[in-house]
């Protein structure tokens, strides 16, 4: 009777507790290397040790089912360190942080791949087509429902088509949010 107890409990939860996705996060050489076996887009988080709102981001929206799954289903998942010491060859170039200092505790010096997406803000997202090419840098912590609107946006190549201001706004206004906070 005890045993038959504990089954039904576990069953219960099993069916209440909702299933935890987690972001397959990756290397940018390993989604690089994977996009030529699979064309996909690389979303690219792009994040610094000491950073708050990185953390945030990780916790509050990285942590939700909605994007979790959204982002593994649509993109080679990249998790990159703009201050870190990672080795990485990006259209025929090694970028490195030659600067980085491992005693210095805080800021510390920025990788070159960083520099060269022109990334002046942590968090940043950037996303780059099945070629590897750069499509866009979003700058700033954001909330499950707001990278939906980008994440969407990139994935169905909705971008191609927003162009303007104009094109943007009305983007805006006709998305329909499906993620939950």
């Amino acid at each position: 009777m005890k045993t038959l107890f504990t089954a039904l409990i576990i069953l219960v939860f099993v069916h209440i507790l909702p299933a935890q996705s987690k972001i397959k996060w990756m290397n940018m050489n390993e989604a690089l290397s994977a996009q030529k076996e699979n064309p996909k887009k690389i979303f690219m988080d792009v994040y610094t040790d000491w950073c708050g709102p990185c953390k945030l981001l990780d916790k509050n929206t990285f942590s939700n089912d909605d994007v979790a799954t959204y982002i593994n289903e649509n993109f080679y998942p990249v998790k990159f360190n703009a201050e870190g010491t990672e080795e990485i060859t990006y259209k025929d170039f090694k970028y490195t942080n030659p600067n980085h200092d491992p005693d210095r505790k805080g800021r510390n010096s920025q990788h070159f791949l960083a520099h060269a997406l022109k990334i002046n803000a942590y968090p940043s997202m950037v996303f780059f087509n099945e070629s590897g090419d750069l499509i866009q840098p979003v700058p700033g912590y954001h909330t499950p429902k707001q990278l939906e609107l980008f994440l969407k946006l990139v994935a169905t190549d909705a971008y191609k088509e927003v162009t303007t201001s104009e094109a943007w706004k009305k983007y805006q206004d006709n998305f329909v949010s499906t993620f939950k906070e």
